[in-house]
């Protein structure tokens, strides 16, 4: 019988309202995190499979404007571009655009370019980190929300307590076992989303670095052409 009430479907089923609360919490919270886990991770990995096809063909002597087209035309058909693209198609569009004025200043064209550019690296490095505010709140919230779950069911058991003439392990054992649940599915939380945090953080920051560093090997080539027209 003891064992019948010590299933873990017993113990929630059996938990106090509030207790069932935070893990109703806790489960949701759980359920959008790993959605947002492998959503990030899918598009993460395709931001950086990207990043490696552009550069090879970016600095296989590939013609600039040959490139611009042919990315412009596929940012249409796809309704927009993504990552690194963007950051080229930005800044060599403002190039060309400056450049065409007559008797347009070298420098200015280039603060044009750089400009434009900066630009759509935000834009980028907001693309890169969405979602991770959400995890980083998952991780770092949800172990306290079952703690507060916990503290309460064991509350609730040493109140019933008070209620019966004899204490042994059968009397608070299902109380104290509902009331540790909700520790334990608030780690099964947290743990997966801190984890995923980390990991998408360091190569978010790793792309945005690629890209800035980019943006800069291309703004030199840019210079240098500019200044040599």
């Amino acid at each position: 019988m003891i064992e019948e009430n010590l299933s873990i479907w017993s113990l929630i089923v059996n938990a106090s309202l509030l207790v069932k609360l935070v893990m109703a919490i806790l489960f949701i919270a759980s359920m959008m995190s790993w959605v947002m886990i492998i959503q990030r991770g899918l598009v993460l990995s395709a931001a950086q499979r990207n990043f490696r096809e552009f550069e090879d063909t970016f600095w296989s002597g590939v013609d600039l404007n040959s490139l611009y087209n042919e990315l412009t035309q596929k940012a249409k058909q796809e309704g927009g571009g993504d990552g690194i693209e963007n950051v080229f198609r930005a800044g060599f569009r403002e190039f060309n655009r400056l450049a065409q004025v007559n008797g347009s200043d070298p420098d200015a064209v280039m603060q044009g370019t750089d400009r434009a550019m900066r630009v759509a690296l935000s834009r980028e490095d907001e693309k890169l980190n969405t979602s991770l505010p959400f995890l980083a709140s998952v991780a770092s919230v949800s172990p306290y929300i079952g703690l507060f779950g916990t503290v309460w069911g064991i509350m609730n058991s040493f109140r019933g307590l008070a209620m019966v003439q004899q204490a042994t392990l059968a009397t608070v054992a299902p109380g104290i076992s509902e009331a540790l649940i909700a520790t334990a599915m608030g780690l099964f939380a947290a743990i997966p989303a801190v984890i995923a945090y980390n990991r998408y953080a360091a190569v978010t920051e790793s792309l945005n670095s690629n890209y800035e560093t980019f943006s800069e090997e291309f703004s030199s080539i840019l210079h240098r052409q500019v200044h040599t027209n």
